[in-house]
């Protein structure tokens, strides 16, 4: 074939869509300790049933087989009025943890503390971990006090409340949910965690982490 031909065929070649080359994935960047850690905490702020955390964790011992194990957990936790050793590991870290296998089927420390280990698998779990993101999303929603106290006042006349009904009672936050929700995230409200939020997401009056000098 002479080079003119040549020529020919290639200005006959069909020109080229612009933007059909898929962009290539960026790969997904490992969770660190950190991170799980921060949501850990988060969790447990939201969770009504968390009574006290503490960080580090007294030294424990626990029996494993023939052998005698000390470890320092990162959290001891009193949940509900028992307390739990927790330790926050990554997926990488699990591999080498000296009680995976042991606390897969439970383990307990020699003074009865129960030990649990938390991985990305169970702190970002579903719905929780969107749930909680939302809740702590509206952290920083300023709550004026007439607010405050119409939403907490409604919350002691009826008990528990729809998510719905009780932002009813904002006056002047632009959005009454962010409202309700920011008062969780300061512990005055409780709102079940384990589910989405949805209108009928029930609402609640906490326990102050504080004694009421005024005994209300």
């Amino acid at each position: 074939m002479s080079a003119q031909a040549i020529l020919d065929l290639s200005d006959r070649r069909p020109a080229r869509r612009g933007g059909t080359r898929r962009a290539a994935k960026r790969p997904v960047a490992p969770l660190t300790r950190n991170a799980l850690i921060a949501d850990f905490l988060a969790i447990c702020e939201l969770d009504a049933d968390v009574e006290s955390l503490r960080a580090p964790a007294d030294p424990a011992t626990f029996a494993i087989g023939d052998e005698t194990v000390e470890h320092v957990a990162d959290f001891e936790i009193v949940r509900d009025g028992s307390v739990y050793l927790v330790d926050v590991v990554t997926d990488d870290d699990l591999l080498n943890h000296p009680l995976r296998a042991a606390a897969i089927h439970g383990i307990t420390c020699a003074d009865g503390r129960p030990f649990l280990i938390e991985t990305a698998a169970s702190i970002r779990s579903e719905p929780r971990f969107t749930t909680m993101r939302l809740i702590m999303a509206c952290k920083r929603t300023p709550v004026t006090a007439g607010d405050r106290v119409r939403i907490l006042h409604q919350l002691d006349e009826l008990g528990t409340m729809r998510l719905v009904d009780c932002a009813s009672a904002v006056m002047n936050t632009q959005d009454g949910v962010a409202a309700v929700l920011a008062l969780a995230c300061e512990g005055l409200v409780a709102v079940d965690i384990s589910r989405p939020i949805l209108p009928e997401t029930q609402v609640r009056r906490r326990r102050l982490p504080f004694a009421d000098p005024f005994a209300f």
